[in-house]
C-alpha cells in the first residue's frame, strides 16, 4: 500500500495531551480514525500505562520527562530491514541529548545510555504490507527532569541528575524531530551505510570484552557486528561467534544488574 502524493506532503501534526494510557496506543487510535501525515507526533505529560519492550513498564513522573510517539510510513523498507527504523530512532535521541551532556551511547538494540545508566527507552511497532513495511509507530520515553526513580528498574538516569539543570521538553522534542527528519531522509534516499556506520560507532561497549548472559549462563565477549536484520554477533574470548536476536542475550551491568 502506498500513500498518494497529497498525503505524503501533508503537514505533520503535534498532538499534545495531559494524560493517556500509552502514546503508542493513542496514536494508533487516531490513525484508525483519519490519516495522519508522516512524522506526526502524540506527546503526553503523563502515561498511566507506558509500555516498554516485551511488556516492561516505563516509569515517568508526570510533567517531568518527554514521552511521545511518532508515526512514519516507510513503505520503501523491506520487512527484513525494519531494524533500520530502530537505528535511526536511537541515533536521533542520542544526538539530540548530546546538546545537553556527553558520554551517550546506544545499547543494542535501541536504548540510549549515559555511561552505564539508561536515559531513554523505546517501543517500536511496525505494521507490514506484504514484504514491505507499511507504518511504524515509534514510542519514546526520555528521562529529562525527574529527580528520583522509585520503580525497580535497575539503572535509570535523567538529564537533570547528570547536569543539575532542568531542560525544556518542547525544545528537546523539536530538536529530536529535526534530527529524526534528517535520518529518515537518509533512509528514504537509500543511504543505509551512513546509518549503519553511525550506529556502529554509537554502540555501548563497542570495544572490549564484557560480561553477557544468555540461556546457557554468563560469558565474556566482544561485539563482532550488528547485522542488517538487527541480530547481534558476539565473539567470545575463545573466538567463538554467537548470533542473537533481541532478548536472547543481555549485557551484565555493574553490580550484576541486567
Amino acid at each position: 500500500m502506498k500513500q498518494d502524493k497529497k498525503e505524503e506532503e501533508a503537514t505533520p501534526q503535534i498532538i499534545q495531551v495531559e494524560e493517556t494510557t500509552s502514546t503508542n496506543s493513542l496514536l494508533r487510535e487516531l490513525m484508525a480514525r483519519e490519516h495522519l501525515a508522516e512524522e506526526s507526533v502524540v506527546v503526553a505529560d503523563y502515561q498511566s500505562a507506558g509500555r516498554g519492550q516485551i511488556g516492561n513498564k516505563w516509569e515517568s513522573e508526570r510533567g517531568r520527562n518527554l514521552t511521545f510517539s511518532l508515526v512514519i510510513y516507510p513503505t520503501h523498507v523491506p520487512a527484513n530491514r525494519q531494524f533500520l527504523i530502530s537505528q535511526i530512532a536511537a541515533l536521533s535521541v542520542k544526538e539530540t541529548l548530546e546538546s545537553y551532556t556527553d558520554e551517550l551511547t546506544v545499547k543494542w538494540p535501541n536504548d540510549v545510555y549515559w555511561r552505564d545508566k539508561k536515559i531513554c527507552g523505546m517501543l517500536i511497532e511496525n505494521d507490514l504490507s506484504g514484504n514491505q513495511l507499511f507504518s511504524s509507530i515509534i514510542g519514546i520515553g526520555i528521562n529529562l527532569n525527574q529527580l528520583i526513580f522509585i520503580s525497580d528498574a535497575p539503572n535509570p538516569v535523567s538529564i537533570f541528575q547528570i547536569t543539575e539543570e532542568k531542560v525544556d521538553r518542547e525544545e528537546v522534542l523539536n530538536l529530536f524531530l529535526t534530527i529524526f527528519h534528517e535520518y529518515y531522509t537518509y533512509l528514504k534516499m537509500g543511504d543505509i551505510e551512513r546509518i549503519r556506520t553511525n550506529y556502529w560507532y554509537a554502540l555501548y561497549r563497542r570495544e572490549g570484552f564484557y560480561p553477557y548472559v544468555d540461556k546457557g549462563g554468563m560469558f565474556e565477549a566482544e561485539i563482532e557486528a550488528v547485522e542488517l536484520t538487527g541480530h547481534l554477533r558476539l565473539r567470545t574470548r575463545t573466538g567463538e561467534s554467537r548470533r542473537y536476536a533481541f532478548k536472547e542475550v543481555a549485557c551484565v551491568l555493574p553490580q550484576g544488574n541486567l
